[in-house]
């Protein structure tokens, strides 16, 4: 399991009864996690204490039925800063367990000792982009809710990198890929983060099971031929981390070399010590650079 224990501003303190028990700077959040399956085990004093707590309705869909929060308020993870929002369906516009990701994106791109052009793709508020582009790295930020890509220039400019030099586009990322491989672009680095379940511009259903392997067998054609990284997050329980580790070899390190990794992202809990899972990463990297 991947997981960041250089959090300051977020502290997953307790989980029990089917929900998460959080901290996000000096706000207590209680939020639905269907990986808590176990029950009767909240121990945790703040449990009394949440600035915000959203329950899912049993009809589908859920509501804050408590929020104290303000419209929004700041973190930060070592050097970069996140703006949060609460957001009608429980997230805050920032996934903790990723700064396991960002921290390995980072390690890459400043041992690369060259310039490094990263494409994150469903790039939603930007955590990877902000990330990258402060390793060093020229990002392409691609993301089809324009709100969301609004967030992650907001997140940029908390971060000190207004100026740096990030394209944001708001598109479907599947016809982006297919443009750029026709302009002949090319990155070292892909980040895609892909959506269980979706649709199109055109109305096109989009369900990962069925199209992660041509979206990555074509995204990965806009690798570089130095390349450095791809990594790919899945938070749809039905498709295991090896799956996707056999879908990478089969489209990228069959092609490039280098080795694939693939394991689950994980918060810790504080009350237990334990560690709560939070989805599945798989990681490509070149280890030996083809000028070498």
């Amino acid at each position: 399991m991947w997981y960041s224990d250089l959090w300051t501003d977020y502290e997953l303190l307790d989980a029990s009864d089917g929900e998460r028990l959080e901290r996000w700077g000096d706000k207590i959040l209680i939020r639905p996690d269907p990986q808590v399956i176990w029950r009767g085990v909240a121990s945790h004093k703040a449990w009394k204490h949440a600035d915000g707590i959203y329950r899912r309705s049993s009809s589908g869909g859920g509501a804050w039925v408590k929020n104290d929060l303000p419209a929004s308020w700041t973190i930060g993870y070592g050097s970069l800063r996140f703006v949060l929002r609460p957001m009608g369906f429980k997230h805050t516009g920032l996934f903790p367990e990723q700064a396991a990701n960002w921290d390995w994106c980072q390690k890459l791109i400043r041992e690369a000792n060259r310039p490094i052009k990263v494409l994150n793709l469903f790039a939603y508020t930007g955590g990877a982009t902000v990330a990258c582009a402060a390793a060093g790295a020229s990002v392409v930020h691609v993301d089809a809710a324009k709100g969301m890509v609004a967030q992650a220039k907001e997140n940029a400019a908390l971060s000190g990198l207004a100026e740096a030099p990030i394209r944001y586009i708001v598109d479907d990322c599947k016809k982006f890929v297919e443009r750029e491989l026709r302009r002949g672009n090319r990155y070292d680095g892909i980040i895609m983060d892909p959506p269980s379940y979706g649709r199109g511009p055109g109305g096109e259903v989009w369900k990962l099971e069925d199209s992660i392997g041509e979206f990555l067998s074509l995204a990965s054609q806009l690798l570089s031929d130095d390349p450095l990284f791809l990594l790919v997050n899945s938070y749809t329980t039905g498709l295991s981390p090896m799956t996707m580790a056999y879908l990478t070899r089969l489209y990228v390190e069959r092609r490039y070399g280098g080795s694939t990794e693939a394991g689950e992202l994980g918060l810790r809990v504080s009350a237990t010590g334990g560690y709560l899972p939070c989805g599945a990463s798989t990681r490509w990297s070149c280890k030996q650079s083809k000028k070498d």
